[in-house]
């Protein structure tokens, strides 16, 4: 059993030793500012190595003489007592001053480091394909950004800097301790393989309990994510109290795992408050002895006392840090996870960009499943023209939305090839496939910002008057000059301040302000009215014009004429051609049209 919790432990070392490595790594820019704060430190530890020292000279050298120390012959007793005690506060002043200065520097570089990784974690998950966000929660992964990437800084901070300065005032500590009375030193340190044990025992505790905290306030999150984004629906189910029900039963499994963590810091508390108590007691224990067998004066057994206090405390703080330490790996190792994880849709090393102009768009034997074991797309082989306007229908879950999500590589073919102009894909850049893409799709993404930005989000550079003749073409402009703050309304989250027509009409203003050559629709009307859908299809065609167009829908009657409409059933192509042309077949098509949810009738 021994061996078996032996080998555990090992294994959580190495486990545990990468994740330092990698922490430091986000530190090696500010080296040189570190360096200054642990100069300052030696500086610091020095001047506390001294505080006890005045008080002790008081007690042993100018109280028992009659007149002043050899050394200052010339002061009587009261001037010598003054002069000591203005050293103790002068001492502890320098010694404050440094210590302030020193816990800015740590703390700066911490919250630099910190910065950094955020913006790491952050821009690796904005780069990572849409097929992991499809599996995890976005509450999960705000909470690494947020939360989990704080155990940076507390690794820094007390896995580096405190274990430095504690470590070196232990040392010191220790050093003069011996040369005042090796028997005391011994039995203060009596305790220390006590304290070791509790480290060990009361840290692997503190790494479990800390885990599960992390996974439950993320859980938490994630209701509290959930229910705030769907609450009109929650209103119109009339679901408030389940909603409220739900998220109490989250939040009290993560009081409770709060509550075992604080528990275990309690106890653990107790534990070496306790050790340190009798270690200090047996010093006094046998302290008081020599006192009275002449061995050790009372000055030097107040200095003594003094640094058993000066040797707990960063023995202490040591111990602390351990624990610190156990619950910044969990949250530490959550956040590499993500940096660790594989990009399947990444550049390739030799990328290259791709400037536009498309002459072709292919789609060769493509292969696609979100899950290995279920294919989407099964054996795609398209060829698409420029200026062509194409557009994909079939039954739900036919592969549509799937097959367009591939050209802007939200996605890439688990077999086969998308090729623009001949090349495959993934020889060209992400970056610059997608900058010479514009997308419409079912439901208008705005961010809570102003209209003007979300106009030019795709082209942040766009002047006031490119904005407007956007919104113009969009049919947007005689809405939003309606608007109090016209071009600088704020839409709300998700553009909850717009109707739905509205928010369409900024997010075709959006694509003709990019004047991409490659335009993507998704079931750009599907969520309106009738009326409003016709409106909005008149603004589309104007879009559509002298582009390549690729669009997903259901409602035929709007897409009728356009050059070829393709039909997809059970991820496979099953027609193609006109519109007319597929009527008189009489295929799927035909039934698909002559269906009135189909026909938009």
């Amino acid at each position: 059993m021994n061996r078996q919790a032996e080998l555990r432990r090992l294994i959580a070392s190495s486990q545990r030793m990468p994740i330092y490595r990698r922490t430091f790594a986000y530190f090696r820019p500010f080296l040189p500012q570190t360096l200054l704060a642990l100069g300052l430190s030696l500086l610091g530890i020095a001047l506390n190595l001294a505080k006890p020292w005045p008080i002790g000279v008081i007690v042993d050298r100018v109280i028992p003489q009659q007149t002043g120390i050899e050394w200052l012959p010339s002061l009587d007793k009261p001037t010598l007592i003054l002069i000591f005690c203005a050293a103790l506060i002068v001492i502890h002043f320098v010694a404050g001053l440094i210590g302030l200065a020193t816990n800015y520097i740590f703390v700066k570089v911490g919250l630099e480091g910190l910065l950094r990784l955020r913006t790491e974690l952050y821009a690796y998950l904005q780069s990572l394909p849409l097929k992991y966000h499809d599996t995890r929660r976005s509450s999960d992964s705000s909470f690494r950004v947020a939360y989990d990437s704080q155990a940076l800084q507390t690794i820094y901070n007390k896995g580096f800097t405190n274990i430095f300065s504690s470590g070196l005032l232990l040392i010191g500590t220790f050093a003069i301790m011996v040369r005042i009375d090796w028997q005391l030193t011994l039995v203060s340190l009596s305790i220390l393989p006590f304290v070791a044990w509790s480290i060990y025992y009361y840290g692997s505790r503190v790494r479990r309990e800390s885990t599960l905290i992390q996974e439950q306030d993320s859980e938490v999150l994630s209701i509290v994510q959930e229910g705030l984004s769907s609450v009109r629906m929650v209103h119109a189910f009339g679901r408030e109290e389940w909603e409220v029900q739900k998220f109490k039963s989250g939040a009290k499994r993560s009081l409770e795992a709060h509550l075992k963590l604080t528990w275990t810091n309690v106890l653990s508390a107790l534990v070496v408050g306790t050790l340190m108590a009798a270690g200090t007691a047996g010093m006094y224990f046998v302290g008081f002895h020599h006192l009275l067998d002449n061995s050790l004066s009372l000055g030097k057994l107040t200095i003594f006392a003094s640094y058993v206090a000066a040797l707990y405390k960063p023995l202490e703080d040591l111990t602390y840090t351990a624990w610190a330490l156990e619950g910044a790996t969990a949250g530490a190792k959550r956040c590499f996870e993500v940096l660790d994880r594989e990009d399947e849709v990444k550049d390739r090393p030799n990328a290259i960009e791709w400037t536009g102009g498309i002459r072709e768009i292919a789609f060769r034997d493509v292969q696609f499943g979100y899950k290995d074991d279920r294919r989407i797309l099964q054996n795609i082989n398209l060829s698409i023209t420029s200026d062509q306007t194409v557009a994909f229908v079939g039954g739900t879950g036919a592969g549509k939305s799937t097959l367009l999500s591939l050209v802007p590589r939200f996605y890439d073919p688990d077999a086969g090839a998308v090729l623009f102009n001949g090349r495959d894909l993934r020889d060209y850049t992400k970056k610059s496939i997608r900058s010479q893409i514009s997308i419409v799709l079912q439901d208008t993404l705005l961010f809570s910002t102003t209209i003007r930005e979300n106009i030019a989000y795709g082209r942040p550079e766009a002047t006031d008057d490119e904005i407007i003749e956007a919104a113009r073409r969009a049919q947007a402009h005689d809405f939003i000059s309606a608007l109090p703050e016209g071009y600088l309304s704020q839409v709300g989250e998700r553009g909850g301040h717009l109707s739905v027509g509205q928010r369409q009409r900024i997010g075709i203003a959006r694509a003709f302000l990019k004047n991409s050559p490659l335009l993507l629709l998704d079931e750009p009307t599907s969520a309106l009215d009738p009326a409003t859908e016709h409106a909005i299809m008149e603004t589309i065609y104007e879009l559509m014009e002298g582009r390549t167009t690729l669009i997903v829908t259901h409602r035929l009657s709007t897409i009728h004429g356009v050059d070829r409409i393709v039909v997809l059933k059970n991820g496979q192509v099953v027609e193609q051609g006109t519109g007319t042309d597929l009527l008189a077949a009489g295929g799927d098509y035909a039934t698909l049209y002559k269906s009135a949810d189909y026909a938009g009738t």
